[in-house]
């Protein structure tokens, strides 16, 4: 941290003012071991506004100004897909810790810079995959791992939002780094390797438009599993995953992402147990807990979201992009 003492706040900043930094800020704003310390937008007055609204000392209107503050212990990094990696990396280069939104690079790459800036300068490093910090998401893998299901064989997940078509939206702008790949297969995908690590063998289809995909499915192929994901913009689900295992099954509530209720089966499907957790605020203080646990313990590297398992996730998000011959402009 900078400067801090194990009984001080942890001093925050937020780069980008967009719909998801409003949601994060509401929830930093109650956490009582945070402070909410500034604000960077492109413009002053987006800055000034939001800094206003949500309590932050400071405003700038520039990221550069924000990153160089001496004062800042922790940046959460709020700006489009595209713009992760120089961001990130304009705040990792001036000494900050990071918190970026996902899917946090556009490949493994961009993502192998920054955690090697991580680590050169010292610096504590995170992906916001929010899923994996929630209560309900860690009840599940406490099961998967105290062996609650027996041996895991079948995992499905989906994550689709119906989106109509709109060329100047971000998530269908290549140049932005759009696609449902990036903006939802994130999570299944990361639910998945939480579970089952590696694939052996990936199949995957993407319906593709303007260089991004709008739709994409894939078939995760392991030594004696398989998982099966679908994310889209073109159609609506319940967006639910199922655990599979020899002795039973993990079934989430709907929107499994970020579900308050997770119930565990036996083989006959008879109910065993529930587990049930609302949110304290709105969801995102469970990460920026995660963040401010892991600074005061010293740690570089989150035990929840660690950066090997970001890395593999980043790879074979590459891999399902090469076979669907996608590449984003900053790629070409």
């Amino acid at each position: 941290m900078t400067g801090n003492t194990s009984s001080d706040r942890i001093r925050w900043g937020i780069i980008g003012t967009g719909r998801i930094a409003h949601a994060f800020a509401k929830a930093l704003a109650g956490c009582e071991d945070a402070v909410p310390y500034a604000a960077a937008s492109r413009t002053r007055q987006k800055a000034d506004e939001f800094a206003a609204t949500y309590g932050f000392q400071k405003a700038y209107g520039s990221y550069a100004e924000l990153a160089q503050d001496p004062n800042i212990d922790a940046v959460y990094i709020a700006t489009p897909m595209s713009a992760h990696y120089h961001d990130a990396k304009l705040c990792l280069a001036n000494g900050k810790n990071v918190l970026c939104e996902k899917s946090v690079t556009l490949n493994s790459w961009q993502l192998e810079e920054l955690l090697e800036l991580a680590r050169r300068n010292g610096l504590f490093f995170m992906e916001a995959m929010w899923m994996k910090c929630r209560p309900v998401y860690r009840k599940a893998m406490e099961w998967v791992r105290g062996n609650k299901i027996g041996t895991i064989r079948y995992l499905k997940a989906e994550f689709c939002n119906l989106v109509p078509y709109n060329a100047e939206n971000r998530l269908f702008r290549a140049d932005c780094g759009g696609g449902a790949l990036l903006d939802l297969a994130v999570y299944p995908l990361t639910l998945a390797h939480d579970i089952m690590g590696v694939p052996g063998k990936i199949v995957t289809h993407a319906h593709l438009r303007n260089g991004i995909d709008l739709s994409n499915t894939m078939l995760l192929s392991y030594e004696n599993a398989a998982a099966s994901l679908d994310s889209s913009f073109e159609y609506p689900s319940r967006n639910n995953a199922v655990i599979s295992g020899e002795s039973g099954i993990i079934l989430f509530g709907d929107g499994f992402h970020n579900a308050s209720e997770v119930s565990l089966y036996d083989r006959s499907l008879h109910l065993l147990e529930t587990f049930t957790a609302e949110d304290r605020i709105n969801g995102y203080e469970y990460e920026i807990d995660e963040v401010n646990r892991c600074l005061r313990n010293g740690l570089q590297d989150s035990p929840l979201v660690p950066q090997r398992a970001t890395l593999e996730i980043m790879q074979i998000m590459d891999e399902c992009r090469r076979q669907w011959g996608m590449r984003f402009p900053e790629e070409l």
